[in-house]
């Protein structure tokens, strides 16, 4: 991976991607928690084919702002581009679009972890309690 890669992935406004089905407000527009996972989903998707085996990343940190509503059955897209490398510490900065322009933009970080130690680890939790 490296400084500069990028990725675009895009979505439909849904029913279940609204403010009221998800809870985060009373309005049929697409909800902040439904940006924050396509812009999730669009930072994992640009590396996850340059880890190694049975490496994955978990999302740690994101800083978004949600600039403009979006009705149902519109397009929206998130645009990804990796800016920073620190050790297993992968920062990204995100811009979301639909179709009339800009409606979001933030950062995002994320972390490099083995996913069977890491599952493991929060498994062990529930052995704890």
């Amino acid at each position: 991976m490296n400084i500069g890669q990028k990725n675009r992935e895009e979505i439909i406004v849904t029913k279940e991607r609204t403010a009221i089905a998800m809870k985060s407000g009373t309005l049929e527009v697409f909800a902040t928690p439904a940006m924050i996972a396509l812009c999730e989903d669009t930072a994992k998707n640009s590396i996850s084919s340059d880890l190694e085996e049975n490496m994955t990343t978990v999302g740690t940190l994101i800083n978004i702002k949600h600039l403009a509503p979006t009705p149902l059955d519109m397009k929206v897209y998130c645009e990804s581009e990796l800016v920073k490398i620190d050790g297993r510490a992968l920062t990204f900065e995100l811009k979301v679009y639909d179709e009339c322009g800009l409606i979001g933009e933030g950062t995002h970080q994320r972390f490099i972890v083995d996913s069977q130690k890491f599952q493991a680890k929060a498994n062990k939790k529930r052995e704890d309690n």
